[in-house]
């Protein structure tokens, strides 16, 4: 490989403040990201807490395919003889190829922190490596503060690498700890080292606190360092590491270098996904590669221009980080972001034909009153398809009636209770089911509904609820807004009296159209609907029912698309 992926998302990543991983979880990172193939994934901390030990423990059950694990510590503590130190006992303990330590190779850090003279601090860093150089396949040097330290002093900074060097360190990795270093004098100093030690692995280790770790890491790169630190999605302490995500895709496919194994650069958003998932975060949907944003495109110009060279507005193909190019519909759109949606679902139509007026039309008027479709993708996916009346999409089921009570039971909870008669395959179906809160209630009278024709219902769930209230801008929107909806006329009334009272006093919000959007989930897959209404009820029904409608396609499809194999 042209350069060392050192993975460190189990150790540095996991002291971000909304991380907080068990010993399990850190076992499914470390095989996933070997899977992936970095090469080395550092573990945590042995000596430091129950988990990490633990890991350390459990890990050696496995036999890994690509990636060696590495342990981390600090140098020994002044106080203490080399032989006799906690951490470096700790680190032997972990039995583990790779041992890696942080030092101090800053002159005000030695002095500061330590508190020891510069010169015992070049004897701890050199005593601490030849230690563990007698225990381990391979040590790594954590200069610590390096970029500030060296701006600072650039003598002394020199001075602890070589000590490291001469002990046997692996690879001197230059720390960027407070994350305050540009690009610019990275490259500089990197440049300067590798004429100083031209026989030393350099390896560069950044912060994020500039937002400049990927790209202080590239500069890094690119100035001869081939050993990089950082974590999956950029998580850590403060304002995060350097996003291996990022600078993995850009050194593969911006600068040639090899990282990872053949092939495998394409699993790096189902990677990037998976850790999301196992620390329970929520994606960053503007990630650079791999992010839903990252190749999403929403002003028509844009889209005809894709349609006709997909490069014109992408810099790399979406499929080599495993991604997907999106066409979002808004009230930006144009006939062509019409046009390339359908082609992704197996039409081709010309944008002048009078189904992609008539839908363009259809779709301004509903985002200008408050329809997310990019957010709801699969709300789109519906109006598109039975549009055109094609590929299998029908009306599983219509509503009849609806209603939703709200009752307080002896016990004082607060019980909603929704009763649906829904027309499903020519029988109505009337039923009822109680739930915490309104749209819990009409969910299970829905799947109760439901369930006897289309048993596969119940492999559904619902992930994410959001509302949000809109402002309509004039009452002719409102209007075509609430046509569009299945309400009664008293509600139809009422909505355009509150529009007439909002035009009065623009400081409530009580009179504002409402947007719900549900995401929902099954053993294939998630998807979002969205629906909008001056009724909440009403809109989350919009949402639920289109959530419904998609997870019941869905499965017809699959099944079609089997008996066609």
């Amino acid at each position: 490989m042209d350069f060392y992926i050192y993975d460190t998302t189990l150790r540095d990543g996991a002291q971000s403040e909304d991380v907080q991983l068990s010993t399990p979880d850190k076992i499914k990172i470390a095989l996933r990201l070997d899977e992936f193939g970095v090469a080395c994934i550092e573990g945590g901390w042995p000596g430091a807490n129950p988990v990490d030990n633990e890991f350390f423990q459990e890990i050696k059950s496995y036999s890994l395919k690509h990636a060696q694990i590495s342990a981390f510590g600090s140098t020994h503590h002044a106080n203490h003889s080399v032989e006799t130190d906690p951490t470096m006992l700790a680190l032997v303990a972990a039995d583990v190829p790779i041992l890696t330590i942080f030092g101090k190779s800053s002159e005000k850090h030695a002095k500061d922190a330590l508190r020891v003279e510069p010169s015992r601090n070049l004897q701890i860093v050199a005593d601490s490596i030849a230690f563990l150089k007698k225990h381990a396949e391979t040590v790594f040097f954590d200069a610590e503060h390096f970029f500030d330290g060296y701006k600072a002093n650039p003598a002394y900074a020199l001075a602890v690498l070589k000590a490291a060097y001469g002990a046997g360190a692996g690879a001197l990795v230059l720390c960027d700890s407070n994350g305050g270093t540009l690009p610019s004098e990275v490259s500089e100093i990197v440049t300067s080292l590798r004429k100083e030690m031209p026989a030393a692995t350099f390896g560069i280790h950044t912060h994020n606190d500039c937002e400049l770790a990927v790209a202080n890491s590239i500069a890094g790169l690119q100035a001869g360092a081939t050993h990089v630190q950082g974590t999956m999605n950029g998580v850590g302490e403060r304002c995060g590491n350097a996003n291996l995500c990022s600078i993995i895709s850009i050194a593969e496919l911006k600068l040639g270098k090899k990282c990872l194994p053949e092939g495998q650069l394409a699993q790096m958003t189902s990677v990037s996904a998976y850790m999301y998932e196992v620390m329970n975060m929520k994606p960053f949907a503007r990630q650079a590669f791999i992010g839903k944003s990252a190749f999403a495109h929403k002003g028509g110009i844009h889209v005809s221009a894709i349609n006709r060279d997909s490069s014109l507005y992408e810099h790399v193909s979406p499929e080599s980080v495993g991604n997907s190019q999106r066409v979002l519909i808004t009230e930006l759109a144009g006939r062509s972001n019409i046009v390339s949606l359908a082609r992704r679902f197996g039409f081709h139509l010309d944008k002048d034909e009078p189904v992609v007026k008539g839908l363009f039309h259809e779709l301004k008027t509903k985002a200008s009153i408050g329809y997310d479709y990019a957010a709801a993708e699969a709300s789109m996916e519906l109006l598109l398809l039975r549009k055109l009346a094609r590929r299998g999409v029908r009306e599983f089921f219509n509503l009849r009636r609806l209603r939703v009570l709200e009752t307080k039971e002896i016990d004082g909870q607060t019980v909603a209770e929704a009763t649906v008669a829904l027309e499903v395959e020519g029988a109505v179906e009337h039923t009822a089911a109680t739930g915490l809160g309104p749209v819990n209630a009409i969910d299970n009278a829905l799947r109760k509904a439901l369930r006897p024709f289309y048993p596969k219902i119940m492999e559904m769930n619902l992930r994410d609820f959001k509302v949000r209230v809109l402002t309509v801008q004039n009452s002719e929107a409102a209007t075509n807004a609430l046509t569009d909806s299945p309400i009664t006329q008293n509600q139809y009334k009422n909505a355009l009296e509150n529009e007439r009272v909002k035009a009065v006093n623009k400081e409530s919000g009580t009179a504002s159209m409402v947007r719900v959007l549900i995401e929902s989930y099954d053993p294939h897959g998630s998807w979002v609907t969205v629906g909008v209404s001056y009724d909440i009820i009403e809109a989350s029904w919009q949402a639920l029912a289109d959530s419904v409608s998609y997870k019941l396609y869905q499965d017809e499809w699959r099944e079609h698309s089997k008996k066609n194999i």
